[in-house]
């Protein structure tokens, strides 16, 4: 499997040269946590970092110093420390995206029963930033805020792969290549249609899982981009309340969204030149 540290590590941007690499480097080993795989000792971090055991060990020892990471002395591995949680919720209370994205969604969710979710890029994964799951509507896969999902498979990571240039998706497909082997020709025609999809339609359909389908599409707010999605049973929507229901309704998600994020940028922006506004004195 392709680590998207080492794909990260591959889209320099300019000042690149300032930055500091031990900080890049912690931050590298913190990324091979997730649920599922909370348990890492030096050998699989160094694997999975492309960086020299000797130097993670040296960053491992940083970490658990700062609490970032916890040594686990029986099982010889780190697990993340609280203060992780900790940036996570300051995140979470902090996200002007998430407090305009999560009531938008929860309605999308209430009033055609699906499953709406909203990620953003990270390597070659999409995390997932908010999830609004249903009992009734008939997926059962579990997913939860930090969730990461690859990129190449999902109709997340197909949308916002749709908003790069050529250049930088290429850079990402030969990390896909390396992932997917025999595999990596359907999945790169998929991916074209997916992107072609979005650019006529505005979003693309992705069956990933079994009797599961989805649509997604970008978001573009300020300088970052997100994915937003509706997910369904297959056996509920056919092609025809695809584009009849579910399309029209994550459109309108999204561009409720980006008005909602404008309308706060506005607001923003007019706050500020209020605060360096020069007030004449008088005499």
């Amino acid at each position: 499997m392709t680590d998207s540290i080492k794909t990260a590590r591959g889209h320099a941007r300019p000042g690149a040269s300032r930055r500091n690499r031990s900080l890049e480097r912690g931050l590298s080993i913190l990324r091979v946590f997730r649920s599922g795989a909370t348990l890492r000792g030096n050998s699989e971090i160094a694997e999975r970092t492309g960086l020299p055991r000797s130097t993670v060990s040296r960053l491992t020892q940083t970490l658990v110093a700062c609490r970032f990471l916890e040594y686990d002395r029986f099982a010889n591995g780190y697990r993340l420390g609280a203060p992780v949680l900790g940036l996570a919720e300051a995140y979470i209370a902090g996200s002007e995206v998430l407090a305009a994205a999560v009531p938008l969604m929860k309605n999308v969710s209430d009033a055609l029963r699906v499953n709406t979710s909203l990620a953003v890029a990270d390597g070659d994964e999409m995390v997932y930033l908010h999830a609004v799951r249903r009992r009734d509507v008939g997926v059962p896969r579990r997913v939860m805020t930090g969730h990461r999902t690859p990129t190449e498979m999902t109709s997340l990571g197909r949308a916002y792969l749709a908003t790069l240039s050529s250049r930088e998706r290429e850079s990402l497909y030969a990390g896909f290549r390396n992932k997917h082997l025999d595999r990596w020709k359907t999945i790169e025609q998929e991916i074209r249609n997916a992107i072609s999809e979005v650019q006529t339609k505005g979003y693309c359909k992705v069956n990933w899982l079994p009797g599961v389908t989805a649509i997604a599409m970008p978001v573009q707010v300020a300088d970052q981009t997100y994915a937003l999605s509706i997910g369904v049973a297959a056996r509920l929507f056919d092609d025809g309340r695809m584009s009849t229901e579910l399309a029209p309704a994550l459109i309108g998600l999204a561009g409720d969204l980006e008005r909602a994020l404008s309308v706060h940028e506005s607001r923003k922006v007019m706050r500020q030149r209020s605060l360096h506004r020069v007030v004449p004195q008088t005499e």
